[in-house]
């Protein structure tokens, strides 16, 4: 078969739904197989970060592969800030890159989107990807497709594949199935007895669930362990979405000195904390980890599994999960704090909107409409999300870069076909908002809160007294008609659920609620949490 053909029936086999891509003359002949094929539905978007952004929003609601494909140089070097994000919140996304042909690489001329050397790219991506691979030889490319499909699979971060154009229509065999890395069920069954017994010699233990959990699939398992070990539960502020519907009761979300005093206390003060998937860093730990004794903390993360002083190396999140739940008994110890109760009750009146006010918008709709997904991008709507209730949300928690918000719902919606709920700021808006455009085309209907405080909000919240954080009035409500969509900009709260009601009731396009803010308007979360930053660095400088 074609080496096209080959790829696109093990992205498949390996657990890949859909791709989302950009055109290029290097790519060109690869997304032609591609919409031929049809082995793979294809989207294409307008600007490289949305497409990576997308693809990645789509790995973590499968949790399995989520794909990038690009053209070489100007496209793939343009996607490299949604790639990093996607390696360091480990989400599996497979890139994909045109390439130029043999012939054409020993010209002795540069060729265009070269930058330094021809494998300049790949250079690049060798420090945000986990596995590489050139298939410029038909016969080794099967076995290269499945080392880096499945390197993504057990690291779940991202690789990348350089496809040069004349190879794609060069014959290859069929790429071997998916042999996932053989486990040592001893090394689990004696680290999970070694977990068990800490747990059972502690006064108050307790259990802090990370990404990790998503992104290799284990929720209902961790649900199920969270039960018979009845110790207080919390998730991580990237792992927000874990368990949304499952009956654990959480005690809520650690944001170390950001976050709630009761969950606080708990984690904080537990002589036997079980950290399953949590990435050490300082979102997930309000800003240092230093509240957090890991001494009294066993941690699996990475295929490791680190006790105060030793480690087991190579035992997986899934294995250890699972050894757990083979010998995991009640323990009913630790006190547990009731979580709490999501604010509801949004006051329609004719007062200015704060961020809080969003909040309790939002749980009045979803308590009359049911949840839905959620994307975030960074800043306030994203600390704002932290009081929402609880449901599915993808954003970039760790990374924190701006702009994935909008391509992120797309992608949601292109993976799920849910209709999601996008919140971006006003500046996150103007980098990538415009990809709302494509909407029309594959009949997406997001509805979409802008943030407008015409300024870099978060930014502002630290620097209340310059000027390059503050941002003009680009009327966003007004520009939704133009892109497909329906757009409504609202001052008041009793605009706000008005526009609310009637976004959710109108399902034929997206919805714009552009929503006025005024400049130091924060949430609660993020008023934790600049205060945590501004006393933490007082204390440093005195």
């Amino acid at each position: 078969m074609k080496l096209a053909h080959a790829l696109l029936h093990a992205l498949s086999d390996y657990g890949a739904r859909e791709i989302f891509g950009i055109p290029g003359d290097f790519a060109l002949p690869f997304f032609k197989e591609i919409e031929a094929s049809n082995i793979l539905p294809l989207y294409t978007l307008s600007h490289e970060p949305g497409v990576g952004f997308a693809a990645d929003a789509a790995a973590r609601f499968h949790t399995s592969l989520g794909v990038a494909a690009v053209t070489y140089g100007a496209g793939a070097l343009n996607m490299v800030n949604a790639v990093a994000t996607a390696y360091a919140e480990k989400s599996p996304l497979v890139v994909i890159s045109g390439a130029p042909g043999a012939r054409e690489g020993a010209m002795g001329l540069g060729l265009h989107h070269q930058v330094k050397h021809l494998d300049s790219q790949r250079l690049v991506y060798n420090e945000i990807t986990s596995a590489q691979a050139v298939l410029d030889d038909p016969t080794r490319a099967p076995a290269e497709i499945a080392r880096v499909l499945t390197a993504a699979r057990e690291t779940s971060r991202p690789v990348y594949i350089e496809l040069p154009r004349d190879m794609v229509a060069a014959e290859a065999d069929a790429v071997p199935a998916f042999q996932p890395t053989p486990e040592v069920p001893e090394a689990a069954a004696a680290c999970a007895a070694e977990v068990m017994a800490r747990l059972q010699r502690a006064e108050v233990p307790a259990l802090l669930l990370g990404v990790e959990l998503r992104r290799y699939g284990l929720e209902a398992k961790v649900e199920e362990l969270a039960r018979r070990l009845a110790i207080p539960t919390a998730n991580t502020f990237m792992a927000r979405g874990i368990l949304a519907g499952a009956d654990v009761p959480l005690i809520g979300t650690y944001l170390g000195l950001a976050g709630e005093e009761g969950v606080r206390s708990v984690i904080e003060g537990s002589d036997a904390l079980l950290m399953l998937g949590v990435i050490l860093c300082d979102t997930n730990f309000g800003t240092s980890q230093r509240q957090i004794d890991l001494r009294n903390a066993i941690h699996a993360f990475d295929r490791d599994v680190r006790f105060a002083h030793h480690v087991y190396g190579n035992v997986s999140l899934a294995a250890l999960v699972d050894a757990l739940l083979d010998v995991a008994e009640p323990l009913g110890r630790g006190a547990a704090p009731e979580p709490k109760a999501p604010a509801r009750g949004l006051v329609a009146d004719d007062a200015p909107i704060t961020p809080d006010d969003v909040t309790r918008a939002v749980n009045d709709l979803f308590s009359r409409e049911g949840r839905m997904p959620i994307a975030s991008d960074m800043g306030d709507c994203l600390f704002t999300a932290m009081d929402m209730v609880l449901t599915e949300l993808v954003a970039p928690g760790y990374y924190a870069t701006m702009g994935s918000g909008v391509p992120m719902g797309l992608g949601l919606q292109a993976a799920t076909g849910r209709r999601p709920l996008i919140l971006v700021g006003d500046g996150a808006f103007q980098m990538t908002g415009w990809e709302l455009g494509n909407c029309r085309r594959y009949g997406w209907t997001p509805i979409v809160l802008v943030f407008n405080n015409t300024a870099w909000g978060m930014l502002k919240a630290f620097q209340a007294d310059t000027a390059y954080n503050d941002l003009d009035d680009w009327r966003f409500a007004d520009i939704a008609a133009g892109l497909g969509g329906r757009g409504r900009r609202v001052t008041t709260r009793a605009e706000l659920a008005e526009a609310l009601a009637a976004a959710v009731a109108d399902t034929s396009t997206f919805q714009l609620i552009e929503i006025m803010l005024p400049r130091d308007a924060l949430s609660a979360t993020l008023r934790r949490f600049t205060s945590a930053i501004k006393q933490k660095s007082v204390l440093k400088d005195g």
